[in-house]
């Protein structure tokens, strides 16, 4: 029986693990860090680089970094083959070809790199190389949607093939690229897949998860037979490359994993439109307590942020105190910088803010729920200054639960919520913590 390649992710945000479960999340990638995670028993594990909060040259240099490491760690430790997913945003924002390029360069050579963008549990499909989001029942290609339009990576085409040449600005041109429709698929791509070398770009359809466990036994066949992959994708790819077992404790049961039976708190830091109705939802659920921060304050008065912070503190232990679940949240409006970099900058200081708020939050919270990609990489990296998370597995179709670990200075055992920000539908929210507030 041929040995399954360890699948190491580099995700640029702490969401992609959002379809598995039972592996670790690695919020750092020195040596020691990344050989804990070669030597976990799950056959996934992944690095959260966060580099999607990034500007390109620091992805660069991150990307570069973890890759460095990860070559030493490699060579120490008994794994020989790998496959290495560059995991991104399933609406094609994020640092492409910037990531893989990066990959390619330190870890490489690979025969081929796959677009794979699909994530059937947010409703993201891609057919005839055309990705789309299905919004209200109805495949919108996702250029046509607020994600296109994303101040910082745009974009104007949904059919991959022309997403590639714009991104990678015509050094790969659309008819270079391979593509691998349903058909293709769902007949066997095998001997397609052994054709491939010089790092190829090909892009991936899939409608069903049936489509991409297809592929992906392919894929793991072309590797068994000696092909090096990358991938760029999404998170159901990961599904598909892993073949976990069901998770131990099922969605609708986590809130066993509650410390006490007490109630929690709620960080919401994304300001896409579905976050702002899904946030409307849960202030309506009885036992929260609404806390707005309101970032202009923040803009205009920097002055201010001490005495902001220990409002915001004093107001959320009010609400524990009262045996209620604080849920602290950025206001929702954006607002308008003069360029990206500055953007950029306001919003790193916003997320200081709110992992000020993580640390101050009382030691005997029952769990926590973090709402945005870049917010949830935060709170488990700087707010709860974790090394490593144990990944239990999905409380929602797309939402992982992670736990500190049971020597954690300030929250042990902690469960913890990634809720990415465009993911579940309006009441989504309010769904998962009624999961965890079942007495």
């Amino acid at each position: 029986m041929t040995t399954k390649p360890k699948i190491i992710v580099l995700d640029d945000d702490p969401t992609g693990s959002q379809t598995v479960h039972s592996c670790l999340l690695l919020t750092r990638w020195d040596v020691d860090t990344l050989r804990l995670g070669l030597a976990d028993e799950s056959p996934i594990f992944f690095v959260l680089t966060n580099t999607r909060s990034l500007t390109p040259e620091q992805a660069t240099a991150v990307t570069r970094e973890v890759c460095h490491n990860l070559k030493e760690a490699i060579a120490s430790s008994s794994v020989r083959d790998f496959l290495v997913v560059s995991r991104s945003d399933s609406t094609l924002r994020g640092h492409y070809p910037v990531e893989t390029d990066v990959i390619a360069e330190e870890i490489g050579p690979f025969d081929a790199h796959f677009l794979v963008p699909a994530f059937f549990e947010g409703g993201r499909i891609t057919r005839d190389s055309i990705h789309y989001l299905i919004i209200d029942g109805v495949p919108t290609p996702v250029h046509e949607t607020e994600f296109a339009r994303d101040s910082v990576f745009g974009y104007h085409y949904s059919y991959l093939p022309k997403y590639v040449e714009e991104k990678t600005k015509g050094r790969i041109s659309a008819e270079q690229v391979e593509r691998f429709l349903l058909a293709d698929i769902r007949a066997g791509s095998l001997e397609r897949l052994m054709h491939l070398e010089n790092n190829q770009c090909g892009v991936v359809d899939g409608e069903t998860q049936a489509d991409l466990n297809h592929f992906a036994a392919d894929i793991l066949q072309a590797a068994a037979n000696g092909k090096r992959f990358l991938f760029r994708s999404a998170a159901s790819i990961l599904t598909a490359l892993a073949g976990l077992p069901p998770q131990p404790v099922a969605a609708e049961d986590m809130a066993q994993y509650v410390r006490g039976g007490k109630p929690g708190a709620v960080i919401v830091g994304s300001h896409v439109k579905k976050t702002t109705q899904q946030l409307e939802s849960l202030l309506k659920e009885p036992g929260t307590v609404g806390i707005e921060i309101e970032v202009a304050r923040l803009r205009d008065h920097a002055s201010q942020r001490d005495a902001l912070l220990k409002q915001i503190l004093e107001s959320v232990n009010t609400a524990h105190k009262d045996g209620k679940t604080p849920v602290v949240y950025t206001s929702r409006h954006e607002l308008a910088f003069d360029d990206v970099q500055t953007r950029l900058e306001f919003g790193i200081a916003v997320s200081a803010l709110l992992m000020d708020v993580v640390r101050g939050l009382p030691a005997d919270i029952g769990f926590l729920i973090s709402k945005g990609g870049i917010t949830s990489n935060d709170v488990l990296s700087t707010g709860l200054a974790l090394t490593s998370a144990s990944l239990l597995g999905q409380i929602l179709a797309g939402c992982s639960m992670v736990r500190t670990s049971e020597d954690h200075p300030q929250f042990p055992n902690l469960p913890v919520v990634l809720f990415p920000g465009n993911v579940g539908d309006a009441n989504a929210l309010a769904t998962v913590y009624r999961r965890l507030t079942v007495k």
